[in-house]
Parts: structure tokens; sequence; C-alpha cells
């Protein structure tokens, strides 16, 4: 509420009177919100919400997208040449690269990544060689473990059949894929993921559920599922503390599978 003094046909306001407004209108007025461009300066200052279409606000990182290629801010895991970013127990990875993929070498363990990680997106293909004999879950099986732990299955699913929540696509034991686009063994599949890592608290209890989305040869399989905690089989999961940054694995399950084009882009929280 305004009042001129400097307006010959207004009424004069008296002190009085000013002193009588009721405390609530008074309120009222201290509260009303601040022009737009105070709320501006504001957001600036303080990173607080924006204003809408403010030209202010700063544009986001700009990332290079060569054509296939990673992208210019991506971690890249695999690039075609050699296996330097992974290890196989205490040592190098042991599985064997050529042709620009590598190849799980059965028998000698499976490999994980020299780096931690936390929630991230990957891209990786996979594919299952055409000479392999799939039946159920023996002879085209592997997975990706993130953190070490909680997986999303590979396995050749075109045409062999399995359990579903153990079929390619699968969140090992706990969802099965929301439909099947896997290629026939000797084509290449591919993989990319949204994975938000679990939180846990000072005292090791779970605050927040990891989850995942996955688009599997760019059709949405896993629509931001809730990770029931670390993989098992014939077992219920559960969630144990563990640290905020893993390794990311691949798993030797004795069967020559090949991989390629691995990267990573680490997600903020």
């Amino acid at each position: 509420m305004r009042f001129s003094l400097s307006c010959p046909s207004c009424p004069i306001v008296s002190l009085g009177l000013l002193v009588a407004i009721p405390a609530g209108l008074l309120v009222a007025a201290s509260t009303v919100p601040a022009a737009p461009a105070a709320n501006q300066q504001e957001g600036a200052e303080k990173g607080r919400e924006w204003a809408v279409h403010d030209p202010a606000r700063p544009q986001p990182a700009r990332v290079e997208t060569p054509e296939g290629r990673a992208p210019s801010d991506a971690v890249v895991l695999f690039d075609g040449t050699d296996l330097s970013a992974w290890t196989s127990g205490d040592g190098p990875a042991k599985w064997a690269v050529r042709d620009g993929y590598f190849e799980v070498v059965p028998g000698s363990g499976g490999i994980r990544t020299r780096d931690g990680f936390g929630s991230c997106q990957l891209h990786i293909e996979w594919m299952i060689p055409e000479t392999n004999n799939c039946e159920g879950q023996k002879g085209c099986n592997s997975g990706v473990f993130f953190m070490d732990r909680y997986e999303l299955q590979i396995l050749g699913s075109n045409p062999n059949e399995t359990y579903v929540d153990g079929m390619a696509g699968a969140m090992y034991g706990q969802y099965p894929p929301l439909v099947n686009p896997a290629r026939p063994n000797g084509q290449w599949n591919t993989y990319d993921v949204i994975f938000h890592a679990p939180v846990f608290g000072s005292d090791g209890s779970l605050e927040k559920p990891g989850t995942m989305t996955v688009f599997f040869n760019g059709v949405l399989v896993q629509d931001h599922s809730v990770i029931q905690g670390a993989t098992a089989h014939m077992a219920r999961a559960k969630y144990s503390a563990h640290e905020a940054a893993l390794p990311i694995s691949l798993q030797d399950h004795g069967d020559p599978i090949r991989f390629r084009n691995i990267w990573l882009r680490p997600l903020g929280k």
C-alpha cells in the first residue's frame, strides 16, 4: 500500500491513520514477491530457481559427438586396441584382443575396470559368435556388473529361451526385459544404460536404492527399474553398504563372448 503527499487532489493522510493500519496488511505488503529482475539476480547469486527464459542462465557444457566415436566427455574403456583400462585379479586383463574387439578367454576369470565409478551412462556393444551353441544359460552367457555387483545380463536370446529374469536385457534375478530385441548370433548388440548408484547412510543403512534404465538395440527394456540389491543366483537380492565408486566388471561364464566400443560418462548426484 503506497501513499503520496505530492498529489494536490488527494486527501492528506495523517500519521494517526498510518498507525491505525492493521498489522496484517503491513505484513502482507512486506511479503509481496520481489520484482522479476530481483529474482533473476538472486538466482544468479545463490543458485535458486531461474526465471522462465532467463537469458542470464548459464549455457550447458558443449559435448562433441563424432559419428561412430565416444562423446568428447566420455571415459573410453575400450577403443578397439587394448585392455589397458581393465584388470584381471591383480594383473592385466587376460582376454583376447583382435580386429577391434576383445573376447572372453573361457576359464581366465572375469575382468574389471581399473577405476571405480558410481552413477553413470554406459555404452557397450557385445556379440554372441555365430559358432556358439546356446542352450538356456549355457554356451552364450556373460554379464556386465555395475559397481562389481549389480548385473545386467548378457545372453544369446535369439532364438534361445531361458527363465525370463535371466535372458538378455534382464536385471539378473530381478526384472525381465520389457521386450526382446536381441539380434541373432553373429550380429552386434548394443546396451545404453543409465545407472544410478544406491546411497547409504553413515550407519550403513540404505537411504536410496539404485536404478537402471536400459536401451537394448535402441529399444527400452528397463524403465527406471529399482535395483533390489546385489545380484544373486537362486536367491533374493539384498543390499549391503559399499563404497560410492567401484569397478564395472564383465563376467567369464565359460563362453567366448565378444565386446567392443565401450565408453562411460559419469553422472552427477
